[in-house]
Formats: C-alpha cells, sequence, structure tokens
C-alpha cells in the first residue's frame, strides 16, 4: 500500500530511492516532483523526510522534459547564490544565471559574454563596463524626497508614503542571496524560508535563524507584524528573570500529579475501550476485567518515573534558559 494514496500497489510501482529507505508509488512520486519543481523548491526532499533526493531519481522520475530543464536550472541558481565570488548578470533577457570572476587586480572586471546576451559589466558595481575609470558611485533610486516629488500635492505625497511602507512591509530581501520576496498579510508566520537558495530567516528582523529564534529573547513573535520595542522586550525578560521560581514550582507541582494520576486513568479507559471488531471483545468480563487492572497496576508503576523525568529534565532546562540566555540578553 502506497503510504501517499492509500492504495494497493504492485510491488514493481515502488521505485527505490538512492537518498533513503522510504517507498511511494511512481505515481505519487511523479506528482509529487511536478509540484516541487513548479514551486521551485529546489533541492526537492522525499516527501516522507528531510533528505534530498538525487538528481538521478528526480531526472529518472520526472516524465517532463521541460520540468527536467527547469530543475537543472533551480539547481544551477542555489549554486551560483550560495558561491560569494558569483555576480549575476544585469541584463535583463539573460538567461540561465552566468558567473563572473574578477580578472585584474584594479577595481574593475570583465564577465564573458554569453552567445545572444553579450553585455559587458564591473565585477564591482554591476554598472557597464569602464575601463578608464574606477567605480563611480550608483545614483539613489528615486523616492518621495526628490524635488519632482516634491512638488505633488499633500494628499498624493500622503498617499505615496503610505503605498511606499505598505510595500517595504509587504516586500523585503533574503538576507543571503538579496532575492526579493513577498509576504501576503493573511496572519501567516514570521518564519520565512528563501525558495531561492534556502535560506530560512525571520521576517522582521530579516536574519539567519534557527529553530529556536521565536524562543530567544530578541523580541520577535512568531505572528507578530513588528518585533517588540526595547522597554517591552526589557520588561518581559526581567518578569521572566523575577517570576520564574514561582512559574516553574507552580508547573512543575500541576504536572506531578497530573502525571501520576493521569496515566494509569487514561491506560484503563484506553484497555476498557475495546471496539466490537477488536480482540478485546470476545473476552469475557473477568478476563476484562483482569486486563484493565493489570494495564492501571503496571501505569502506577510506571508513571512515578516518568513523572521523576519529566521534572528532572525540564525544570533544569527552563531555569538554564532564564537564568542563562535571558540574563545575559539583559546584560548586554
Amino acid at each position: 500500500e502506497c503510504p501517499l494514496c492509500l492504495l494497493p500497489q504492485p510491488p514493481e510501482a515502488f521505485p527505490t530511492l538512492a537518498s533513503c529507505t522510504h517507498r511511494s508509488c511512481r505515481a505519487c512520486l511523479e506528482q509529487y516532483l511536478r509540484l516541487a519543481v513548479s514551486e521551485s523548491r529546489v533541492p526537492v526532499s522525499c516527501p516522507h523526510c528531510p533528505a534530498a533526493l538525487q538528481p538521478a531519481d528526480v531526472h529518472r522520475l520526472l516524465p517532463e522534459p521541460a520540468l527536467r530543464d527547469k530543475y537543472e536550472e533551480f539547481l544551477l541558481r542555489r549554486l551560483l547564490v550560495a558561491d560569494p565570488g558569483t555576480r549575476w548578470c544585469p541584463a535583463p533577457d539573460c538567461s540561465p544565471p552566468r558567473a563572473r570572476f574578477l580578472v585584474t587586480w584594479s577595481c574593475v572586471g570583465l564577465g564573458v559574454p554569453r552567445e545572444g546576451c553579450g553585455t559587458e559589466f564591473c565585477y564591482h558595481c554591476r554598472q557597464p563596463w569602464h575601463p578608464d575609470g574606477p567605480c563611480a558611485a550608483v545614483p539613489p533610486a528615486p523616492s518621495l524626497a526628490t524635488p519632482t516629488a516634491q512638488l505633488a500635492q499633500p494628499e498624493e505625497l500622503a498617499h505615496g508614503e503610505a503605498l511606499a511602507q505598505a510595500e517595504a512591509e509587504d516586500i523585503k530581501v533574503c538576507p543571503r542571496c538579496s532575492a526579493f520576496i513577498m509576504k501576503i498579510n493573511d496572519g501567516s508566520c514570521n518564519r520565512m524560508n528563501c525558495t531561492v537558495c534556502g535560506c530560512l530567516f525571520c521576517w522582521l528582523c530579516l536574519r539567519e535563524i534557527s529553530d529556536v529564534h521565536f524562543l530567544s529573547p530578541s523580541g520577535c513573535t512568531f505572528w507578530g507584524k513588528r518585533p517588540w520595542s526595547r522597554t517591552r522586550r526589557i520588561l518581559w525578560q526581567l518578569g521572566m528573570v523575577l517570576g520564574a521560581p514561582m512559574v516553574i514550582s507552580l508547573a512543575a507541582g500541576v504536572a506531578v500529579p497530573v502525571i501520576t494520576i493521569g496515566i494509569p486513568i487514561y491506560m484503563g479507559r484506553k484497555v476498557l475501550a475495546g471496539g466490537p471488531g477488536s480482540r478485546r471483545s470476545s473476552l469475557s468480563g473477568c478476563q476484562q476485567c483482569l486486563s484493565v487492572t493489570s494495564s492501571v497496576l503496571l501505569s502506577l508503576f510506571v508513571s512515578p518515573i516518568i513523572t521523576a523525568l519529566t521534572v528532572g529534565v525540564g525544570v533544569p532546562l527552563m531555569l538554564t534558559y532564564v537564568y542563562g540566555t535571558v540574563v545575559l540578553s539583559l546584560c548586554r
């Protein structure tokens, strides 16, 4: 049975993958690869685990030549973005991207022209090739502060400022590859993943993050629209430091009886609730009572061990976080 479509399939319908041991039917894998490549989620991971599929497997399972070409182009883009010596061709119609390399010790470098493009530009400033002089400063983009914009009416100026602010909040650049990324204001989280370079970053502070970024005292919230202010962040951290002993003691005091008593009750109800088609329904009343009693007694023996492990590991971790990470953040 395929774990994706839940349909029975013959053994030859499950292709092997070089990256992992998971198996899915060929039809599901082909559809999964079509969607992943169309959405530029390259490298493509296994549908069951984070292991990246090998390019040979992707080429073998992708039936359309156009999708295979897209897959190769996305892989090339990902490789070039990760290379700090790569420069993108500034010509608007140049595709696929080309790597530019520095060829002199001066501040100029010439790219190798590609057939059909022929654009020559400076390696450093990405402006047209200027062999007779140093790199010139790039002129700033027109803004609302320019004299032309100052001639506009106040209402138009305010409307333009509002639009510029809205665009600045909705469109940002990736901190690693500087690709433009737009976030739809639909209440989604601030954990962003760049589809060009695979960078995982925070939408609020635009820094590359780990999985514990929103748990750290950085002021960035998982669903908020902007980070906390410095005053609010300091007050929250002071409250954590001062109130941690009472909160942790209260949480441990609630967790101990809940786990100790709740596990036997849960196991007893679980064993007692035998469905009509289960093996439990064929037992007699005495056998069911004996089975429930044995499961409850076993749970009474195991639940204190689980409680001790939960409290013994969780309390030191919380204390270490509060009086380690939070205190260091306050000191900074």
